[in-house]
């Protein structure tokens, strides 16, 4: 991981935010606008793509998720674009082959994404490792993710152990996620 110290502020709203909080369903003509001013606030990353993205431009907005990919490409000239992977399940809803995640990745790069946050939403290291380890070969920022939680078998030794898996695994950087909010 990096050595810095520094913290950086992704920006969620245009994954995160629309996903949680309207489906999804904003149409790029919607979105474009917002850009420029999204570009200069001085964020570390843009989080644009993955989560259920792809799946709502195709089943619910009749557009091209590789096409609104590019076009934030085209519009964010000073933040790098960052996208949520579900490891090994990318963004679907199964479990994909090394084979068809390394292609996935690669396209994704080509199309603009700079950082690819990873996550399993059960920790399982082992259906992230493949997704930080292919970045790391692209070229590419690799952010492992800790899915946080609080239960009775989740302590700082949990924490502490992920965190030294997706280090040794050679990611840029870690991301603590708290999906209850």
């Amino acid at each position: 991981m990096e050595s810095s110290k520094k913290v950086g502020i992704t920006e969620v709203v245009l994954r995160d935010g629309i996903q949680s909080l309207l489906a999804t369903r904003v149409p790029l003509r919607d979105l474009v606008s917002i850009l420029p001013a999204l570009d200069k606030v001085g964020y570390w990353s843009l989080e644009t793509w993955g989560g259920a993205t792809y799946d709502a431009c195709i089943r619910y907005l009749d557009e091209d998720p590789w096409e609104r990919l590019r076009t934030f490409n085209s519009l964010l000239k000073n933040t790098p674009q960052q996208m949520l992977i579900r490891g090994q399940n990318l963004v679907g809803y199964k479990h994909y082959s090394d084979e068809v995640v390394s292609k996935f990745l690669e396209k994704s790069a080509e199309n603009g994404i700079e950082i690819f946050r990873t996550f399993d939403a059960l920790n399982d290291f082992n259906n992230i490792e493949f997704t930080i380890k292919h970045v790391k070969q692209i070229g590419k920022h690799a952010q492992g993710t800790i899915a946080y939680t609080t239960s009775p078998v989740h302590n700082l030794d949990t924490w502490l152990d992920l965190a030294k898996k997706i280090e040794d695994a050679g990611a840029d950087s870690l991301a603590i996620k708290d999906m209850a909010g």
